[in-house]
């Protein structure tokens, strides 16, 4: 038999060493030493061990584990080891193996902690991204609304122009309505005048000769078929010359009164002098403004003479009566409407 090298005296001293430190099992001694295989040595150990030959297979184990070992044994031999150690270690060992499951078990809730973490950083993530678009689209209508409001605020300011002009076009056209009523409250005052003046100056003709009103801002003087002609005639009698020159008088007083004289017929046909009713009408017309304008002085310019026949009664033909008020000629007499006029231009 071979003499054991250093590394057989160290691995048959750690077997001795620990079958004398009363292991309970011979496998921790055999487990402990098949870790010390790894140069390929041959070594026998007496006391009944096999000589025990390792296999080149262990070679390629890491050397950590033998110089590990080696440093066990040597420790344990040299100082012998007792019992308590060994307990104290196996206590160490368990407390080891309980802090490392510890460990585990923080390791575990940190993951699982990172994983909640993660899961609230995404979802925080997409809100602020959320919040993002939110934010772009509520600026997006803060900008239309400011827009709007623009828009409405020049519309406001249009508006309170447009206003303005009005109040003052209001404001124009209210002074223009109180001077045309100003101006139309004088002429209803001189058409009223003159109606009383031709009325004055007629007074001693009866009412059933002649009648003087008042007819859309004009005065008539409506003269009677007795008192200026015969019946059929269209020459006027001096009773009528005698009233056409009273009327003369008073338009000659005013030259801005415009004068119309109307010749006016029943409905009974004309069988003598004249051709009909149109012609009769028209000739009494025409004698009027001839005796106004060439014995009276009434300036020519201002005469106007018409014939109306029949077709503007004053009452029905159907009567003696009716047909006695038709039989009339009418000297309008219109106040100049000049000034009126041109208000309400």
């Amino acid at each position: 038999m071979q003499p054991f090298s250093n590394s057989g005296k160290f691995i048959a001293l750690a077997e001795i060493f620990m079958r004398l430190t009363c292991f309970t099992s011979p496998l921790y001694p055999s487990i402990l030493l098949n870790s010390l295989f790894l140069k390929g040595y041959p070594f026998c150990i007496y006391h009944q061990m096999p000589v025990i030959k390792a296999k080149k297979s262990f070679y390629c184990m890491k050397h950590f584990w033998l110089i590990c070992s080696v440093f066990f044994v040597f420790s344990l031999f040299s100082s012998c080891v007792s019992k308590k150690k060994f307990v104290d270690a196996t206590n160490l060992v368990n407390a080891l193996q309980r802090d490392s499951a510890r460990f585990e078990d923080d390791l575990a809730l940190l993951r699982k902690n990172l994983a909640e973490s993660k899961s609230q950083y995404e979802s925080l993530k997409k809100e602020l991204g959320e919040l993002a678009s939110a934010k772009s689209l509520k600026e997006q209508e803060l900008e239309k609304a400011r827009q709007l409001l623009s828009s409405t605020e020049q519309q406001l300011s249009s508006t309170q122009d447009q206003l303005s002009s009005t109040s003052l076009t209001v404001e124009q056209q209210q002074k223009r309505m109180e001077a045309l009523q100003k101006l139309i409250d004088q002429q209803r005052s001189v058409v009223e005048n003159l109606r009383k003046t031709i009325n004055n100056a007629l007074g001693q003709y009866k009412a059933e000769d002649l009648d003087v009103y008042v007819k859309n801002g004009k005065v008539y003087v409506s003269l009677q078929e007795k008192l200026l002609f015969k019946s059929g005639s269209a020459v006027v009698g001096k009773e009528g010359q005698e009233a056409l020159g009273k009327i003369a008088q008073v338009l000659n007083v005013d030259p801005k009164i415009q004068i119309v004289v109307e010749g006016h017929t029943d409905s009974i046909p004309i069988r003598r002098t004249f051709e009909d009713n149109w012609a009769l009408s028209s000739a009494r017309a025409v004698a009027i403004v001839r005796i106004l304008t060439k014995d009276y002085g009434v300036d020519p310019a201002r005469v106007i003479a018409a014939g109306h026949s029949y077709f503007d009664p004053r009452d029905t033909n159907a009567t003696p009566e009716g047909r006695a008020l038709n039989r009339r000629t009418e000297i309008i007499l219109s106040p100049n409407l000049d000034e009126l006029y041109k208000l309400m231009e």
